[in-house]
């Protein structure tokens, strides 16, 4: 998706994350996200006098007078003869609302949520070639606080550093219908710090979309996100529960490269192997799943219980320096107990098991959102079981666009 102009995302508010449960290797578990981002843009110039002979022509939307709008609203214009060069929006108090215009000069997009219940002016410039200028006023009243809302999610902080391979992860509950998605994805936001490719992709669920590149982010990337769907009509007579934002910074560049074959983890720092080490990966009863996966929690300390799902065949076990790959229950942690195995056969419940100094090794270098390959152990990754977007290619990804994806050379963000 092609984001709006720089000016939209001066993003101010910070992101907000509900703390993930952590379960056992092989348990099944729910995410449950909570964050926040909202875009604020610079206040557009106040309108131009209207030129008494302009050869213009230009209308406004919210029609004058209209009533019950939805706080997500954005000024929409048609013009011709011109280009829409100022609008301007205030509330009942006269307090001007920032925003900007999106990159196909389609509308204005304020740069917060509206309040409920309150009426806006709005003003349009348009100027002509020649200087010539026309402006049109309108002004409406929002609708009331909705009975039924569309909770969201962003996993992603202010001012944190994450790995390469870190997606924009935007959550929705209940998940967003196929015929709704479109409308929701023209109000996500990603801009990207030098410019790179970028594109939306829904899970088959809709409680997800993930934003991703062709390839990892580049080391130092700038993040800037707003998910600005506070008050967008969602479907089924939801409307969004408010808009979230976040802006983040992309660190080195690490990875750690786990084979079944070898019974081994490669790490490479910035494309340098700096560490091997063994591995033991799940027994044949309960395999690890191959994959390109990327971590999405890390815990010092941390108990894996499966007896509320397993009954007596459960566990329940303190674990230390745990990094979580997948929903389902698979990490990387350390085992003491397996070291004898480690290098040699596959014991766990389908973790990625490594030694205790190993495991504080890995812990005090990796960051939420490198990436972790696993290969060779028969049983494949499913998608959305964690943050999966790079576990398929860049031609299936934008499948799951709900907008049309430009050509890769024209998808820069924003």
């Amino acid at each position: 998706m092609v984001g709006m102009r720089r000016s939209l995302m001066t993003v101010v508010v910070a992101a907000v994350i509900a703390p993930m449960a952590l379960a056992g290797c092989g348990d099944k578990q729910k995410a449950a996200a909570a964050a926040t981002p909202a875009a604020s843009a610079g206040a557009s110039s106040a309108p131009s006098a209207e030129s008494a002979t302009v050869p213009i022509t230009l209308s406004v939307t919210p029609a004058s007078g209209k009533t019950d709008v939805p706080t997500s609203a954005e000024v929409g214009f048609q013009v011709s003869g011109a280009k829409v060069t100022s609008v301007t929006l205030t509330d009942s108090k006269g307090k001007a609302v920032s925003g900007a215009l999106r990159d196909d000069g389609s509308s204005w997009v304020p740069g917060k949520t509206l309040k409920t219940k309150e009426t806006y002016a709005a003003s349009v410039v348009a100027t002509s070639d020649r200087g010539l200028t026309k402006t049109v006023r309108t002004s409406f009243t929002t609708m009331g606080a909705p009975a039924h809302r569309t909770g969201t999610g962003l996993y992603l902080f202010d001012d944190h550093t994450y790995g390469v391979a870190m997606p924009v992860v935007a959550e929705f509950n209940p998940g967003i219908k196929k015929a709704d998605r479109a409308a929701v994805q023209k109000r996500m936001f990603v801009r990207t710090d030098p410019p790179q490719p970028g594109v939306w992709s829904w899970t088959s669920s809709g409680t997800q979309a993930y934003y991703r590149a062709p390839e990892y982010w580049q080391p130092g990337t700038r993040l800037t996100v707003r998910i600005a769907v506070g008050g967008l009509a969602t479907g089924g007579g939801r409307y969004g529960d408010r808009d979230r934002s976040a802006v983040a910074k992309i660190g080195r560049k690490l990875e750690m490269n786990v084979d079944n074959a070898t019974k081994k983890m490669t790490v490479l720092q910035d494309g340098q192997v700096v560490k091997t080490m063994p591995v033991s990966l799940g027994r044949p009863s309960k395999p690890s799943v191959s994959g390109t996966m990327v971590i999405m929690d890390k815990q010092t300390q941390t108990v894996f219980d499966t007896t509320d799902t397993a009954g007596s065949a459960g566990y329940r076990v303190n674990i230390q320096y745990a990094q979580r790959l997948t929903w389902s229950g698979q990490f990387v942690h350390s085992a003491p107990w397996s070291v004898g195995a480690q290098g040699h056969r596959n014991v766990s419940h389908g973790c990625v098991n490594v030694s205790p100094s190993n495991a504080v090794w890995l812990f005090n270098r990796s960051l939420i959102g490198d990436p972790v390959v696993v290969k060779g152990t028969g049983t494949k990754l499913a998608y959305g079981d964690g943050w999966t977007p790079w576990n398929v290619s860049w031609d299936e990804f934008v499948k799951g666009s709900a907008l049309p994806v430009p050509h890769l050379a024209e998808v820069i963000t924003p």
